[in-house]
């Protein structure tokens, strides 16, 4: 192992990636990542609930601590506050290194809005797993009911020695001073493999807005089609002016949002910006067939941005995110097909008059309604550290 930072804004060249979509088989790609790890597991995410999917995942991480290896979890303390005290000192007792990042009521800076989103497996800083599906039933096929639709992507290579490394350091700034981690990854390339992936982060307090620039530069540099699917659409003015920019230009610009959300006002809010997209000759589907929660984007078949980046001002401000882009296009190609079979079957295309006919006047005006709420909502849950910022 070497000392030393690792960057994040380039590409490491030998790599091997494949997309994961389906809930029983992201849960069965993380169980295999569990099960073959040798030395080391460091597991990041927002949501991790104590139910089947929940103790399932627990019962790998703990027989991997029982085989001797050191294992990490960080989970967010406000989404995943609900676990019981028996669950947690269960993995603790296995001898799993276990904690809270920003724990509401005992954090040494009181953030609010700022939590971590990843949803990030690493082992033996040789293989990962990244993408936007949290531990917990909801994201995996239960027995007569299909997960929520969502995407990641497993890879092998260099990538993982960096995003080892990355979940070092996040863990080090969180969790007690006996238990930091004092060395950096490092792993050897896959020889023969060219897919050129590179760690995307976005940590708005501490000036990292890489996952949002992967956005910019997919619009900006786009020459025939970007297709983004995002359960949350809600972006800023930058990012605003340059779907519009690549729009005007020729390129196709497809969106495919939510018909079901989980969180209702931020559909009604998503919805009001509609009239803007339609002028801009934004193409807008609406997935029908089950809640969508994916994030992704691929561009001209060329490259693809995978995690837990929302299109949105909280995840471009406000939460701890992390994308993958991945330079390839065998796997642009796998990822364009992917989408395009899912616009195809499971989706409706939302017109202009369509809009029209179904939400009269009293459905705008809640629909604007909710955007100021959400607004507002933004603002309080950023207001501290944009201050602190100011101060800095």
């Amino acid at each position: 192992m070497s000392r030393g930072k690792t960057k994040h804004t380039l590409f490491t060249n030998h790599n091997k990636a494949r997309l994961i979509s389906g809930g029983r088989g992201y849960f069965d790609c993380l169980e295999a990542l569990i099960d073959n790890a040798k030395e080391t597991i460091h597991l990041q995410t927002y949501i991790y609930d104590e139910d089947e999917t929940g103790n399932r995942i627990a019962e790998a991480l703990i027989n991997a601590a029982q085989r001797g290896l050191k294992v990490y979890i960080l989970l967010d303390g406000y989404a995943s506050q609900n676990l019981s005290s028996e669950f947690i000192n269960r993995l603790k007792d296995a001898g799993i290194f276990f904690d809270f990042f920003e724990p509401l009521f005992r954090s040494r800076s009181f953030y609010f809005g700022r939590r971590l989103h990843y949803k990030v497996a690493v082992a033996d800083a040789s293989a990962c797993l990244v993408g936007g599906r949290n531990i917990s039933n909801r994201y995996n096929d239960m027995p007569g009911i299909p997960a929520w639709l969502d995407w990641a992507v497993f890879a092998e290579g260099e990538v993982a020695a960096g995003l080892q490394n990355v979940c070092i350091n996040t863990w080090n700034h969180n969790c007690e001073h006996n238990q930091r981690i004092s060395f950096v990854a490092t792993a050897p390339g896959i020889t023969g493999e060219e897919c050129h992936i590179r760690i995307r982060i976005n940590d708005w307090v501490n000036k990292k807005t890489e996952v949002m620039q992967s956005y910019m530069q997919m619009f900006g540099t786009a020459q025939t089609e970007v297709i983004v699917m995002t359960s949350y659409f809600w972006p800023g003015r930058k990012l605003v002016k340059k779907m519009a920019a690549a729009a005007y230009r020729g390129v196709k610009v497809k969106l495919v949002l939510a018909s079901i959300s989980d969180i209702r006002i931020a559909k009604y809010a998503e919805r009001y910006m509609y009239r803007w997209l339609f002028r801009k000759n934004i193409e807008i589907y609406e997935y029908n067939k089950n809640v969508l929660h994916g994030k992704i984007a691929v561009c001209d078949k060329k490259w693809v941005t995978i995690g837990s980046y929302n299109v949105n001002n909280l995840s471009a401000y406000a939460s701890l995110e992390l994308n993958l882009d991945v330079m390839n296009e065998d796997f642009a190609t796998v990822t364009h097909q992917k989408l395009s079979e899912i616009i195809a079957n499971d989706c409706t295309l939302v017109t202009k008059d369509a809009y029209t006919r179904k939400y009269r006047f009293i459905n705008r005006v809640f629909q604007k309604a909710a955007f100021i709420i959400l607004n507002i909502i933004f603002f309080i849950f950023t207001f501290y550290f944009r201050q602190h910022k100011r101060a800095i």
